[in-house]
């Protein structure tokens, strides 16, 4: 295997990783207006994130700057053609930090309200996006002889990538949802994983119709296995949900999303953006990619810094493994007076 095809592999286990982790805590944040019936709980359900939505993050930040240093042709049309959607999904980001760390410096029932909105709102619109982004690199997009793009913003707004984003959404969210489940106690609890049933179910449709067109234009037999496991996985997760099995459903809707994108970089691969304007246009693992001697290095750098990564972020998921409920947020914490 050639470093490129080695490199391929690592950034699709960067997104893999970056979905499977920024996912549950975006689903996390659209629940704090689907789940929370007051501020307490939207505290609790903050809470079950805060410890660990910026160390998730990480995995983004190492995707985009793997991609850039091993693939400076992919990065440099990825970021052009999708400028407007990839600015709006950092200014999201940029937002929901800031709210998540300042919602609680004043106890102003409108500054908190304010933030809690902001909140939900940039856990929605990238959970979205991201699906509307993979479904147009999979599904390729209007790449010149250049291997510059030379569409439009209305072009990425095609019927499939839209579908992708919907999945994404329902995804998340269902995946939030069972991490509500398994993160709370109490009446929150219960409700997180009836909300999980239902948004499963939705989740399952879209998924199956996405995976499937997926499969129709671009599959082939190992793709197709990825497929299998992600319909099973999610089924599965449904059924261990139903039977109060949080543990089990959150271990399984993270395996749907790991089946999900190896199924789309399966299906990518030898390519790493198709051109739909002519297929000798497409950009590929072999003319996007950095020199030898840049991959080699990259992949010493790899092998030293991934496994701390790994061992320090495993450890703050130790640390913060136990359940909380409203009974754990102080009275004035509940109110908004706490930092």
């Amino acid at each position: 295997m050639e470093l490129h095809d080695v490199w391929f592999v690592l950034i699709a286990v960067l997104w893999t990783g970056y979905f499977f982790l920024e996912g549950f805590d975006f689903g996390v944040g659209i629940l704090t207006r689907l789940l929370a019936r007051d501020r307490a709980e939207r505290r609790v359900l903050i809470n079950t994130i805060g410890p660990v939505w910026d160390g998730n993050e990480v995995w983004l930040l190492t995707a985009g700057g793997a991609t850039f240093a091993a693939f400076p042709e992919w990065y440099a049309t990825l970021f052009s053609g999708f400028y407007l959607p990839l600015l709006l999904v950092l200014v999201c980001l940029i937002v929901r930090g800031v709210a998540f760390e300042y919602r609680a410096k004043r106890p102003e029932e409108n500054w908190q309200r304010n933030w809690e909105t902001a909140i939900f709102w940039t856990s929605l619109l990238p959970a979205f996006l991201w699906g509307v982004a993979f479904g147009n690199i999979v599904g390729g997009v209007r790449i010149d002889r250049n291997f510059e793009y030379v569409g439009s913003v209305g072009d990425l707004l095609n019927p499939y990538a839209l579908l992708g984003g919907l999945v994404t959404l329902t995804l998340f969210t269902f995946h939030g949802a069972v991490f509500t489940a398994l993160k709370t106690v109490g009446d929150i609890r219960v409700r997180a994983r009836r909300l999980a049933r239902w948004v499963g179910l939705v989740t399952a449709v879209a998924a199956l119709a996405f995976l499937l067109w997926t499969q129709a234009d671009s599959g082939d037999d190992k793709s197709l296995v990825a497929l299998v496991v992600a319909v099973a996985a999610l089924v599965i997760a449904l059924v261990t949900n139903q039977f109060g099995r949080e543990g089990w459903a959150f271990a399984l809707s993270g395996l749907t999303i790991v089946a999900t994108v190896a199924m789309l970089f399966l299906s990518l691969f030898p390519n790493v953006m198709p051109s739909t304007l002519d297929s000798d246009w497409s950009l590929t693992v072999t003319n996007a990619s950095s020199s030898p001697y840049t991959l080699k290095i990259m992949t010493w750098c790899a092998a030293i810094a991934t496994p701390i990564v790994l061992l320090y972020q495993g450890w703050t998921y130790w640390v913060f493994r136990k359940r909380i409920g409203t009974q754990h947020i102080a009275a004035d914490a509940a109110a908004g007076t706490a930092h």
